[in-house]
């Protein structure tokens, strides 16, 4: 654990989801495993490639930026934009976009959080608020971080994506802080410690992904495991 500022005041932890209370990397590779596996089954859309999907997603991006900001609202209309380019009448593209789109859901929700993070959260929960601040589309209500967060906010529903402050903005004024007292916990340096930063709020990098970013800023707080959050409890 390396203290880069001291931290005081704080009401609120905000965690960030995917990759900092469990690792994501086989949870999002099987949802998109079973989303392929739905729209591959349909002949018009496999004659179209292998790097369909890639296409279509890169294309209603240029298309739309906006979409980037909301990754569940992309991939749906970008689903939608395939299923069109691939010849398909308007009823079958709603069938088939929400039948692959539930696919994606359903696979993406498949996570079992340690109970030691549980634990964790219990007793940090006795002296903080605890909520969670996400650039992804998992739902939290689907798996056993069910009830653990006072507020869930998501980018896109909630605001524009992180390192924007939209997000953390919107937690300090439903949580009714100051911006210093509230303590943001993730794994990515140019998402979570960036938008924290900018945002006016604490911020704590987990230090335990093989990345490079691209964010040169210091986190208030460096750790490499997530239980090392145990001494704010104290």
């Amino acid at each position: 654990m390396r203290f880069n500022r001291a931290i005081d005041e704080i009401q609120v932890l905000s965690f960030d989801l995917d990759d900092t209370l469990y690792n994501n990397h086989p949870v999002i590779a099987a949802a998109v495993q079973a989303m392929n596996d739905y729209v591959n089954a349909l002949a018009p859309w496999r004659a179209q490639g292998p790097q369909f999907w890639l296409t279509c997603r890169q294309q209603v991006a240029l298309q739309q930026p906006e979409l980037t900001h909301d990754v569940t609202r992309w991939r749906q209309i970008a689903l939608r934009y395939g299923l069109q380019q691939a010849g398909f009448s308007a009823s079958d593209i709603n069938l088939h976009a929400e039948a692959a789109y539930l696919a994606f859901a359903t696979a993406r929700s498949q996570i079992v959080v340690d109970a030691s993070i549980l634990t964790l959260l219990a007793r940090l929960r006795k002296r903080f608020r605890l909520i969670a601040i996400t650039n992804g589309n998992v739902e939290v209500n689907r798996f056993n971080l069910a009830g653990q967060f006072e507020y869930v906010l998501m980018a896109g529903r909630d605001g524009r994506a992180k390192p924007h402050a939209d997000l953390f903005d919107a937690a300090c004024q439903q949580c009714a802080v100051a911006p210093h007292q509230l303590l943001h916990i993730g794994d990515s340096l140019d998402t979570d410690v960036q938008g924290a930063n900018l945002a006016g709020c604490r911020s704590v990098w987990l230090n335990n992904q093989d990345t490079s970013y691209r964010y040169l800023g210091l986190a208030d707080l460096e750790i490499s495991d997530i239980h090392a959050l145990s001494v704010l409890a104290d």
